[in-house]
């Protein structure tokens, strides 16, 4: 199973920083908000360079490990599917469980999309 991370990172702003395990890389969004474990609630997510599989266990004086685990892709082709903006997938972590959707709403320099918990 591909692992993820969710590192929280004080940069100019404090924010979160979600991360997928696809192809060999950590495919990066950054989630101000931080997750949210209510469906109603549609999280921010910009999308950020891919990152390094070892940048996944970093932690220094502005970052830290705030959950890791493993994922399950709901989407056949997961990378092929994050290409086209919309991926679904379930979390088996330290503090997150359950589905997920990712789903890109704008593309740019800086893609947004929304980080969104299904209902399970």
């Amino acid at each position: 199973m591909p692992r993820y991370v969710i590192q929280l990172h004080q940069a100019r702003a404090l924010h979160y920083d979600f991360r997928l395990e696809v192809d060999g890389v950590l495919r990066s969004w950054a989630v101000p908000k931080g997750p949210s474990e209510d469906p109603a609630e549609k999280r921010l997510a910009v999308q950020v360079p891919d990152h390094s599989l070892a940048h996944g266990d970093y932690e220094g004086p502005n970052v830290e490990i705030w959950d890791r685990g493993t994922y399950e892709p709901l989407t056949p082709d997961f990378a092929a599917a994050l290409d086209g903006g919309h991926a679904s997938f379930v979390l088996d972590g330290e503090r997150l469980q359950g589905g997920w959707t990712l789903h890109r709403t704008s593309d740019g320099e800086k893609p947004q999309w929304l980080l969104i918990k299904r209902r399970d």
